[in-house]
């Protein structure tokens, strides 16, 4: 019988993370019985992942490590749901994730959608914690409410949709912002799906992340390039992380500050000279 939806996760390296998604999706509750199928499809991992993935009954394909984007667009191409729902593997979610995140799309009221609700799972960590300060954000969410018709993300998407524009495009960073971009829509908001995202926990994750966030493309090209370096140098790394650490009263925000801002920094001089943000 052919899936209604198909849940898509790309994975490299995620020993520490995926088995606590996979527990979670396979308690999903789909719209009807056996209408949800999952597809992990590791990029290459050099860890554990995979040997963990196999405890789990899910569709595995692999592909030499490309990135996320090449992940996911391998995913949808083997899919068999006429849904794409595409998750992190650092995501856990609620029962009923996968039927209200897809409601509106199974009733035909849109073609794509983002879940409004989304909480960190780990924010008692600090260098979590500080992630999101990092984003004024002063809760466990995600997303700031005022943001949500700015979203450039789909989460669930149609798989006529998506392959009509070719899926996504392999910009690293951004990938997953593409497909706004080549559809000239965003996606619908949708409230109720709960799922949780980890923040990085400790502080060569923060550096690595924000040096793969610093590879992105800017709105005004090599100039906006240029005005970061300034941005996020070091001087100006700290004037802003002491005075973040004494507003939010957060111990440790000074130094998460210094290392994030130089994971950015080093991400703008590697996209700069062209090295690879896989």
């Amino acid at each position: 019988m052919k899936k209604l939806i198909s849940v898509i996760i790309p994975v490299y390296n995620e020993q520490t993370a995926i088995s606590a998604c996979l527990s979670s999706l396979q308690s999903l509750q789909g719209p009807s019985p056996k209408s949800v199928e999952i597809i992990v499809v590791d990029d290459g991992s050099t860890d554990q992942t995979v040997e963990l993935v196999g405890k789990f009954k899910v569709t595995l394909l692999k592909q030499n490590h490309q990135g996320p984007g090449a992940a996911r667009n391998l995913g949808a191409k083997k899919a068999g749901g006429d849904i794409l729902v595409f998750v992190d593997a650092d995501m856990t979610f609620a029962p009923d994730f996968v039927e209200k995140l897809t409601a509106p799309i199974r009733e035909g009221k849109t073609q794509g959608v983002f879940n409004t609700d989304e909480f960190v799972s780990n924010y008692q960590n600090v260098w979590s914690h500080c992630w999101n300060l990092n984003q004024n954000l002063t809760s466990n969410r995600r997303m700031n409410p005022k943001s949500i018709h700015d979203v450039r993300d789909f989460r669930a998407i149609t798989k006529q949709e998506f392959a009509k524009v070719g899926g996504f495009s392999l910009t690293g960073y951004t990938d997953s912002r593409t497909l706004v971009e080549k559809l000239g829509y965003l996606p619908t908001p949708v409230a109720g799906a709960v799922s949780y995202h980890a923040n990085p926990a400790s502080l060569s994750e923060v550096f690595f992340q924000a040096r793969w966030i610093g590879r992105r493309p800017t709105r005004f090209g090599l100039v906006g390039k240029l005005l970061n370096l300034v941005r996020y140098s070091l001087p100006v790394s700290v004037i802003v992380g002491m005075t973040k650490e004494i507003l939010y009263q957060r111990a440790g925000f000074l130094l998460f500050k210094v290392v994030y801002d130089l994971g950015f920094f080093s991400g703008i001089i590697t996209g700069l000279t062209g090295t690879s943000a896989k």
